[in-house]
């Protein structure tokens, strides 16, 4: 009987919204997307025109995937603050990964 009232009083009460940094790269990779699609790829000078489909939607899985990671962090950490150090470290991790391996 007080797992249903708990439940219940757990429905009414507004969620808040918890901005993390993993929003913000998914974001960034959405809009990198979507600015590749409209003007094509261009590296060095010389564009890819027939990959600007193919690389936009690389990006689009990227941030997919980054948002259901994102997702997965917040059920593990209920702490905003907890949950900033965890993504950040992750995004640090990656990106010194990413540096080692080019």
């Amino acid at each position: 009987m007080a797992d249903k009232n708990d439940q219940a009083e757990s429905v009414d009460q507004p969620r808040k919204f918890r901005i993390s940094p993993l929003n913000f790269a998914s974001a960034a990779l959405f809009i990198l997307a979507g600015y590749i699609f409209l003007n094509g790829a261009k590296i060095t000078g010389s564009p890819y025109e027939h990959w600007s489909g193919t690389i936009s939607l690389i990006f689009v899985l990227f941030g997919v995937v980054v948002s259901l990671l994102d997702i997965i962090f917040r059920n593990f950490f209920a702490q905003t603050k907890k949950l900033w150090i965890v993504e950040l470290s992750f995004i640090t991790l990656v990106a010194i990964i990413f540096l080692l391996v080019k």
